[in-house]
């Protein structure tokens, strides 16, 4: 019986590469001299720190374009509220892992909506999808692609 897994995942080396060369940029460009401004990567959460939110602004410009280089997808990062005060801003962005419950179960509905033969369960952070007819999963997976979830979705462990 063929199926495959639905997850989302971002490669975290990947994540510190982009951290790295964003770094790198801030630390060369001629406006951010002296200002102390850096990009810091703990476990899932990467911490802006500059003078103020304009800078804040441009370096996670900066971090979009390198992460998109890396083809991480811009969509899985989470990003908060900027926080200033004094002469000291910051902005934390979390970094999406795997699907949360309420957005497998959304995803599980609109695959139940389809009336397609398939089956979908949720399992931990990923929805496994089950079918008799490899092109009942193609459909599910073409159809999950123009639903937009708000997640990067990745389509693996296709088995016939």
């Amino acid at each position: 019986m063929p199926s495959f897994d639905i997850v989302s995942e971002v490669d975290t080396h990947e994540v510190t590469n982009a951290v790295d060369q964003t770094n790198r940029e801030i630390g060369n460009r001629f406006d951010f001299k002296g200002t102390g401004a850096k990009v810091e990567l703990t476990d899932a959460t990467l911490t802006l720190k500059s003078e103020n939110d304009f800078q804040i602004k441009q370096m996670l410009d900066i971090l979009h374009k390198k992460m998109a280089k890396r083809g991480i997808d811009i969509a899985a990062l989470l990003e908060g509220e900027i926080e200033a005060s004094g002469n000291k801003a910051s902005l934390v962005i979390t970094v999406r892992q795997g699907i949360d419950q309420d957005t497998a179960r959304k995803i599980v509905k609109q695959i139940k909506e389809t009336k397609l033969k398939v089956q979908a369960s949720i399992q931990g952070e990923k929805v496994r999808v089950n079918g008799k007819k490899r092109d009942d999963l193609q459909a599910v997976i073409e159809m999950l692609r123009d639903a937009g979830i708000g997640l990067p979705l990745q389509y693996i462990n296709f088995r016939d």
